[in-house]
């Protein structure tokens, strides 16, 4: 079982290091929310859509146009807050953010600074050591993204699409309580796995649908300890922000390097600069991109021309009553249930096609032999070919139906192989292939001594050495089924041997 350790880690040596250093990590995860259209006007979501064709006139920011509320997307960003168990706020509301960038028309983000629509939360972050600790949320707010910036079309211009402005994005801010770069990735990855069992994000961090800002600092053995009981964040070093990483690889590397850039300067006698930092996987580096601001340089203020946000209790409760199970608890149950290992029970919970794949293959027959034919054999294979498990060739029926051959000695594992192959690469039903194949298992006792009467015959030398030492017997095992083309019952064909060589 997982080790629910809430202990804090050891202080961790960084290479090179003169003292010993611990790494504090907060992350800023900014998820695009699962609706078909944006925050505050109705123009379509859809990736991929032509430059500048999925823009409403409030997206551009037209004169005279007004923000309307989407109220998917409050309910999107409510659905995420239980799925974290996190406070749902009945009051909140939009402020603005001033800043300029060229594909921001409006010049200003509307945001949630002060009255945040969801406050806090915890995620349980399992580690590759079969432990877990939480990283607790502070606040989930929502916001619109802006646009994109195009510079690689024109030697001389830049252009600028705004399919994205306005898109909703919720804004999911950690404490501090990260503790390494195999632990970030973990987080991300959780909150991710999470998301996407909701349905309130894709997670695609590859079209920058789920991406992060991930704060980083470095501090003496007890600082951290010391923060935790009194909340103060003197204790901890300055931090850096290293701003839109949307690889789990790339946060990890970026973390570690950032952590031995900071070391070096405090070791050197010098002081860490807070500042946001951009980061170079080519050169394996971090650069300053602008000294890091606060709240005050963006002149927050309430937005006039929404009014505050008030929702029911009623409606978060029937929220709530809609939840699917969360992959915690359905990895427990199906470590309960069928008797998997974590190891495995993580695996088949990774998600939600996944598990419910499993699902029907175990229904009703042995639980971790289900589980291993979907992990070994069907998930290396898709693995092989590129593919996802909504698009296996073989249904939950067919491995089902291999299973209930094996089950029944219709056929033996090492046939059951030869067959998942078939199901695979033709599609055919599993009892079909056997019997049209002639890969029925012999179980006549009777034609397998014959096998094993005529092998033992032939070959006298090999009974001797096999009376000598009983580790042998094997090699006339395997003659049999060689000799009965791999059919015949091999509990059966060992059973035999065993009795005719003590003969």
């Amino acid at each position: 079982m997982l080790d629910l350790s809430y202990d804090l880690p050891k202080p961790r040596v960084i290479a090179g290091a003169k003292h010993d250093w611990e790494l504090v990590i907060g992350m800023e995860v900014h998820a695009q929310v699962a609706s078909n259209a944006k925050l505050f006007s109705g123009a379509s979501t859809q990736f991929g859509a032509e430059p500048n064709s999925n823009v409403a006139f409030v997206d551009a920011a037209m004169p005279g146009m007004l923000p309307v509320i989407n109220e998917y997307c409050i309910e999107q960003a409510v659905r995420t807050g239980l799925g974290l168990n996190a406070e749902i706020h009945l009051k909140s509301a939009f402020d603005r953010k001033n800043y300029f960038y060229p594909d921001q028309p409006a010049g200003y983000q509307i945001s949630q600074l002060y009255h945040p629509i969801v406050g806090e939360g915890e995620v349980l972050v399992e580690l590759g050591d079969g432990t877990a600790r939480p990283v607790r949320v502070e606040r989930i707010h929502m916001e619109q993204d802006a646009g994109k910036s195009i510079h690689d079309m024109d030697p001389e211009m830049s252009f600028v699409d705004l399919n994205r402005a306005g898109v909703c994005l919720m804004e999911i801010v950690s404490r501090p309580d990260i503790r390494s770069a195999e632990e970030a990735a973990a987080y991300i990855l959780k909150l991710r796995q999470i998301m996407r069992y909701l349905g309130t994000c894709d997670g695609d961090m590859q079209n920058g649908n789920l991406r992060a800002d991930v704060n980083v600092s470095v501090c003496r053995p007890g600082a951290y300890e010391r923060y935790r009981e009194s909340g103060d964040f003197g204790h901890l070093g300055t931090r850096c922000e290293i701003k839109n990483m949307n690889s789990t690889r790339f946060i990890q590397q970026a973390i570690e390097v950032e952590a031995r850039r900071q070391i070096a300067i405090l070791e050197a006698g010098g002081e860490v600069d807070q500042e946001t930092r951009g980061f170079d996987p080519v050169k394996g580096e971090t650069r300053t991109q602008r000294s890091k601001e606060e709240a005050h340089d963006y002149r927050y203020f309430p937005d006039p021309d929404l009014l505050p946000l008030e929702i029911e209790q009623d409606w978060v409760d029937q929220i709530k009553a809609t939840l699917p199970e969360l992959p915690d608890a359905k990895k427990a149950r199906f470590i309960g249930d069928f008797g998997l290992t974590d190891y495995d029970a993580s695996v088949l919970t990774a998600d939600l096609d996944s598990a419910a794949y499993f699902e029907a293959v175990a229904a009703g027959r042995d639980g971790k032999m289900a589980a291993n034919w979907v992990i070994n054999e069907l998930f290396g294979r898709l693995k092989k070919d590129d593919k996802d498990i909504d698009q296996s060739p073989v249904t939950p029926a067919q491995l089902g139906g291999i299973i209930d051959l094996i089950a029944s000695d219709a056929i033996s594992g090492k046939i059951a192989k030869d067959v998942f192959e078939i199901a695979y690469t033709t599609g055919r039903d599993p009892a079909e292939i056997v019997e049209t194949e002639g890969l029925k298992q012999v179980t006549d006792t009777g034609a397998i001594e014959a096998a094993v009467d005529e092998i033992i015959a032939a070959n006298p030398d090999q009974v001797a050495k096999a009376r000598e030492n009983p580790k042998l017997a094997g090699w006339f095992v395997g003659q049999v089924m060689k000799a009965t083309g791999g059919k015949a019952n091999p509990k059966t064909v060992n059973e035999l041997v065993a009795q005719k060589l003590q003969g």
